[in-house]
């Protein structure tokens, strides 16, 4: 088939003389699912950094700081208990009534969500109400960003070239870079601007109530879509329940695609949770650098991030994405057992290369997921099955990443979170090593 013939033309719906349904513009394709993304995730990535900067001391018992600290990474995790479910409940109204609605309802359940925490009285206001509402807070924004991701990749992938999936598929991938590095930018911008005690007592909400106006942004560039081509095609052949169908006729792809996740989950949350976490801890449990140094030293690495991602893309497009995703599990097995002795270092431009470093493996293992987790599914459950699978693999490689580094690393030291990484490697490389190559399949 031609390249022109692969370009996003009007798809034929089951109707042969029905018309044909109108169609995305490539750069409406890649500002929504881009958009809508970078705004989900700088929304997540506020709380990471409030969890472990602000929220031990503003809705938790004060006393221990450690205790404190792994309370607050704890609600961290509730979230991804929230977005399996938020990627079977939009998931199944994804597959049933279109990509478009069903992201509009994800970015708004993640934006409501945010807002909230930033309106919650702490402890010393309500007592033990203020975790439970904090906590409560955080599950709606993983219900939404359960929801958020798998229509995101879809829209893009759906509306790309065959030849060019894996790059367009990287476009909503971009939101995470993107995202981290806006909400770390803003804290640090606080911090500057702000006294301690002003950015402790009100500055940190900031992020949380601007993300409204960030909100309205992504909807009005969303509600302006046309469904995805390849969904208009089987509107009328939808099956009756996505997460039934995928659980019983899809279960094998769905584990191998959990799997394939959990490296890319585990690598992303040690380099940004737990760095910060170690990175700023008294120099007795960690490295002492100053709040912002490392907020700083975290925005430089994320641009590698950035930059790998659309990388990523383009050596799957050329290669295939199983091949490229072995090497780069490969890779990540090598810098799991180096990277405690430059984390450990204490030395700053050591511990900046082993941001960098980490970011740009991050952004070559991300950046294909927008395609490759898509591609191993049917259309007809095409929305779930890439959800859940995502979302279910940040429950094992990433709700708990932050915690268990900071439990090894207290009771061990760094050299076991390195083993611990590169043993959720092996796992998703043993998924990669059953999985089929999906570069050629047409979706």
């Amino acid at each position: 088939m031609t390249n022109k013939k692969q370009l996003c033309s009007a798809a034929p719906t089951l109707d042969s003389d029905a018309a044909a349904p109108p169609v995305n513009s490539r750069g409406k394709v890649i500002v929504a699912s881009l958009i809508g993304t970078a705004i989900e995730f700088f929304d997540f990535y506020i709380y990471a950094t409030a969890a472990v900067i602000v929220f031990p001391h503003i809705f938790f018992p004060q006393g221990d700081a450690t205790a404190a600290t792994l309370q607050s990474l704890a609600t961290f995790a509730i979230a991804f208990i929230a977005r399996p479910i938020g990627s079977a409940l939009f998931g199944h109204f994804g597959d049933r009534a279109g990509r478009k609605v069903t992201l509009v309802a994800s970015l708004l359940t993640m934006g409501i969500s945010t807002v909230v925490i930033g309106l919650l009285p702490g402890y010393e206001t309500i007592g033990v109400l203020a975790p439970l509402l904090l906590a409560l807070a955080r599950f709606g924004q993983g219900l939404g960003l359960g929801g958020e991701w798998g229509g995101a990749a879809l829209l893009a992938t759906e509306n790309a070239p065959a030849h060019k999936r894996a790059l367009y598929g990287s476009f909503p991938q971009l939101g995470a870079p993107i995202g981290f590095f806006f909400a770390n930018g803003m804290f640090l911008l606080l911090s500057w601007l702000l006294t301690d005690e002003q950015f402790m007592s009100w500055g940190w909400r900031v992020p949380f109530l601007l993300s409204a106006v960030l909100v309205l942004i992504g909807l009005y560039v969303r509600v302006s879509l046309h469904e995805t081509p390849v969904f208009a095609k089987i509107a009328k052949a939808q099956v009756r329940m996505p997460i039934g169908t995928l659980l019983k006729q899809h279960l094998k792809v769905t584990v191998i695609a959990t799997f394939i996740m959990v490296a890319t989950y585990t690598l992303f949350y040690i380099m940004t949770v737990f760095s910060m976490t170690y990175g700023t801890a008294p120099l007795a449990r960690g490295l002492g650098f100053s709040r912002n140094d490392f907020l700083l030293m975290l925005m430089i690495g994320v641009i590698g991030f950035g930059l790998m991602v659309p990388v990523a893309g383009q050596l799957a497009d050329k290669f295939g994405r199983r091949h490229t995703m072995i090497a780069i599990t490969v890779l990540i097995m090598a810098f799991a057992l180096v990277f405690p002795s430059l984390l450990g270092s204490g030395n700053i431009w050591v511990v900046m290369a082993f941001l960098l470093i980490g970011f740009m493996v991050m952004g070559l293992t991300f950046g294909r997921m927008g395609a490759l987790l898509p591609e191993l599914f049917p259309t007809e459950v095409r929305y779930t099955g890439a959800s859940f699978s995502y979302n279910v693999a940040s429950i094992i490689g990433a709700s708990v990443a932050p915690y268990i580094a900071a439990w090894l690393t207290a009771n061990y030291g760094l050299f076991y979170v390195g083993i611990y990484l590169a043993t959720m490697a092996c796992l998703t490389l043993l998924a990669l090593l059953t999985a089929h190559e999906t570069r050629h399949r047409a979706l």
